[in-house]
């Protein structure tokens, strides 16, 4: 039996493609130049740099709203409210109620800041990008 031909105690051990961990290597190394580079040049204006997040392929883009929100409508009316609803936001209770989030706002300034918020347009499938709108629009 040759040296070769005998197992060692490392034989169970992966063996590694250094090809393809030289390419992801080589990937990394150009996406945190690419990085460091916008990072520069948003220095360079005065701005702070803001890693971007990639946007889901099924988002769509934000769109204005189609009607008027009736913040005024509940006004003067008496709504029953469960006993546990006074308790944070989470759920239905007494104010202002999105659905697509489930949480509850006391007044119409907080409700309508929540719905042009990250987390409402992502919550509905929005990518919180605007269409610049053109002069035939």
């Amino acid at each position: 039996m040759s040296k070769s031909d005998r197992p060692s105690d490392t034989s169970f051990r992966k063996t590694w493609d250094r090809a393809e961990y030289a390419q992801k290597a080589a990937n990394r190394e150009a996406s945190q130049k690419e990085e460091s580079k916008a990072r520069f040049e948003a220095k360079s204006l005065g701005q702070k740099y803001h890693p971007r997040a990639s946007t889901p392929p099924d988002a769509k883009e934000t769109i204005s709203r189609q009607e008027r929100l009736d913040v005024a409508a509940n006004v003067g009316k008496t709504t029953l409210v469960p006993a546990g609803a006074s308790t944070g936001k989470r759920g239905r209770g007494a104010g202002f109620y999105c659905q697509d989030c489930d949480l509850t706002f006391k007044d119409n300034l907080q409700f309508v800041d929540h719905l042009n918020s990250k987390q409402h347009l992502s919550n509905t499938g929005q990518s919180g990008e605007v269409k610049r709108a053109t002069m035939e629009e």
